[in-house]
């Protein structure tokens, strides 16, 4: 038996139960009678598999009661554990969609726009591509590697929001097959573009990104998410979304070569996404891919963070000078008000 607040599913093994015990007929006799097998019966009896037109018909001899009342039964019983399980999916599926930011992704124009609380789980359910949002928390569909401030169950869904979205929006672009070898071989020329202005970079990086089967997306930030960066596969190709909260061109490059981490040490693709492990070992491969760690000792050995030693140290390395303040502040040379004239801040079209 299924309930729901507006039904009640019976199965027909019910009715056939009280026939038994009225005859005072145990269910083995009755598989006997039935020439079928006591776990069938027993699964029949308990509603675990459908009453066929053949087993009606049977019915009708053994029991006396026409086939087609069980036949009746069945559909009846069928049409109400359909109604009742829908009922109770979508009495879950409103809890999830009150918890997710459907009003800032129906800003961006994500979702439709709607007040309605059924209206927003249909909508949401084709959005995330799965029949019930509850799905949404098996793990076959998080495997998401990202960069995060917090983690808290609210953001868990703003994150699987907005991955959604930048899944929807790689599904637009052209990329050729993946080539974790080829992302390798042309991270020395995506250094350099750290130099350039958004207007410039922007287009060669993509173009580079998607020779390697790595589809790159901006989008913006959903409240509450904590995001910085994904990244994750999709059918043939690889999603990098990057956020475009606070772009300072430190956070940004930062970003871009924790998820390019990911990739390149194979942290994508896990089931559950990535560990604790994952990210901090993404955090070291940018932090020594973007500053070479050798020359960076050398260069705090001097004790000498000017705005001159900075720009000289950032030309020898071929870096934005904004990401080595970036750096020096985070390990606490420098205090986080210090040398932000250096930061670029990056405007992207989303």
């Amino acid at each position: 038996m299924v309930r729901s607040r507006s039904y009640i599913a019976t199965p027909p093994g019910a009715t056939i139960k009280e026939q038994l015990n009225d005859r005072g007929m145990s269910q083995k006799e009755f598989a006997v009678r039935m020439d079928m097998s006591e776990k069938h019966i027993s699964k029949l009896v308990n509603g675990e598999v459908q009453l066929t037109p053949e087993v009606s018909i049977r019915l009708e001899v053994v029991l006396g009661v026409p086939a087609k009342f069980w036949n009746s039964l069945e559909a009846i019983y069928r049409e109400k554990l359909i109604k009742a399980e829908a009922e109770n999916a979508m009495e879950a599926d409103e809890v999830l969609a009150k918890q997710l930011p459907y009003n800032e992704m129906a800003k961006f124009g994500w979702v439709p726009e709607t007040r309605d609380v059924k209206e927003k789980v249909v909508y949401l359910r084709k959005y995330f591509e799965v029949v019930e949002l509850s799905l949404l928390e098996n793990i076959q569909i998080t495997k998401i590697a990202c960069r995060r401030l917090a983690v808290t169950e609210k953001s868990d869904l703003a994150l699987l929001a907005w991955v959604q979205e930048a899944k929807r929006k790689a599904r637009e672009m052209e990329t050729s097959p993946i080539n974790i070898k080829g992302l390798i071989g042309i991270l020395p020329e995506m250094r350099r573009m750290t130099v350039k202005s958004p207007n410039d970079f922007c287009p060669e990086l993509r173009r580079q990104l998607s020779k390697c089967g790595i589809a790159l997306v901006f989008l913006p930030h959903l409240k509450g998410s904590f995001l910085q960066g994904a990244s994750f596969v999709d059918g043939n190709r690889i999603v990098v979304g990057l956020t475009t909260r606070g772009k300072d061109a430190d956070k940004f490059w930062f970003s871009l070569f924790h998820e390019l981490a990911h990739i390149v040490l194979g942290h994508i693709g896990q089931t559950g996404g990535t560990t604790e492990d994952d990210e901090r070992c993404a955090d070291c491969w940018a932090r020594d891919m973007l500053i070479p760690p050798d020359k960076f000792t050398t260069f705090k050995q001097q004790d000498i963070f000017t705005r001159d030693s900075i720009i000289t140290f950032s030309k020898m390395i071929e870096i934005a000078p904004g990401i080595i303040v970036g750096r020096l502040q985070n390990e606490g040379y420098l205090k986080h008000n210090m040398m932000n004239d250096l930061k670029e801040h990056y405007n992207f079209t989303v």
